[in-house]
C-alpha cells in the first residue's frame, strides 16, 4: 500500500514531531517558563514556622517509633529463627 500524497508515513510524523520539539526549546521559551514557575511559586500557600516544626517533630517521632519496632520484630524473628535451627 502506497500513502496517499500529503499523508505522512510513521516514520516521517516521528521526524516532524522530533523538529517542532526541538524548536520549542528557544531562550524566549525557556525565559516564558521561568517567568511563569516565579509566579506560579507566588501562589503557594507556605505553612508558618510554627507548622513546619510542628509536621518536622511529629515525622521524627514515627521515625523513631517505627525503627524501635522493626528493630524490636528483627530481634525477636532472629531469635525464634536461632532456636528453631539448634
Amino acid at each position: 500500500m502506497t500513502a496517499k500524497k500529503g499523508e505522512r508515513s510513521p516514520k516521517n510524523k516521528a521526524l516532524a514531531a522530533e523538529q517542532t520539539a526541538t524548536q520549542k526549546f528557544s531562550p524566549a521559551r525557556i525565559k516564558e517558563f521561568s517567568g511563569e514557575v516565579k509566579s506560579e511559586f507566588k501562589k503557594i500557600a507556605w505553612p508558618d514556622k510554627k507548622v513546619t516544626m510542628g509536621s518536622t517533630g511529629v515525622v521524627i517521632i514515627l521515625v523513631f517509633l517505627v525503627s524501635v519496632y522493626l528493630g524490636a520484630v528483627d530481634l525477636f524473628i532472629g531469635k525464634l529463627v536461632s532456636y528453631i535451627l539448634k
